[in-house]
């Protein structure tokens, strides 16, 4: 019998909602998303995105603690979980998990789980990161906006090179440092990424926002981004 792999894919929010009209876009993800469980188990932690941020920002201005804006942040992923559950149309599991046990306990009934974050401080990389050690994953893969890892950040650096390989302990050196605090913005949490090294689970760093070389990272075939590995 052949082992079924088990795929963690951190969905990032700016890729989910990165308009005012997500659906044909979903549609298109939800379809290659079942293509995909049908020969491996699927998790999916989403992220908050651009919504996240804006209620995250008016908090902070209103006088919100760092708490309270997480709480909001978490909200905005379990709306977007719900999103990305209803475009599967039957192919995953109906409600969002809250926690790391309940994911594991829906797996064990559908092909596809999906679900957003789960406490304070602790972003929804950190969260696939966790899950994808709980659950013994094949491999991550994390959906942004940006097609990989690069030397610096490519919205404002325009040398910026795209590093197509690096081993765990380099994304950890990458990643250390960058901002904390509810809704920062990175290529990969720097607590994910140190989550990712101890366990040796291979990640895959892609834009999110091309359908079908998300497909070909999530079936662990060659595509457009960062593998990272030990």
């Amino acid at each position: 019998m052949t082992t079924m792999d088990v795929v963690v894919l951190s969905l990032g929010g700016s890729v989910l909602v990165k308009d005012e009209d997500p659906s044909a876009y979903l549609s298109e993800l939800a379809q290659a998303l079942a293509e995909v469980s049908s020969n491996a188990k699927l998790y999916i932690v989403t992220g908050g995105g651009r919504i996240a941020r804006f209620y995250i920002r008016a908090g902070r201005a209103l006088g919100a603690a760092e708490q309270s804006l997480d709480l909001m942040g978490i909200d905005t992923t379990r709306l977007n979980a719900r999103l990305v559950i209803t475009a599967m149309k039957g192919h995953a599991c109906p409600e969002p998990p809250r926690d790391y046990e309940e994911a594991v306990r829906a797996g064990m009934s559908y092909p596809v789980v999906v679900m957003g974050g789960v406490a304070p401080g602790v972003t929804t990389d950190a969260v696939s990161a966790r899950l994808a050690e709980r659950v013994g994953a094949t491999r991550l893969v994390n959906a942004t906006s940006v097609d990989g890892a690069y030397t610096s950040d490519p919205k404002k650096d325009v040398c910026a090179k795209r590093i197509p390989r690096m081993s765990h302990a380099e994304l950890v050196k990458l990643v250390s440092g960058t901002a904390k605090g509810a809704g920062p913005t990175t290529v990969f949490d720097p607590v994910g990424a140190e989550v990712l090294a101890r366990c040796r689970i291979p990640l895959t760093i892609v834009d999110g926002r091309s359908v079908k070389n998300l497909k070909l990272a999530l079936e662990g075939k060659d595509c457009v981004g960062t593998a990272v590995s030990s």
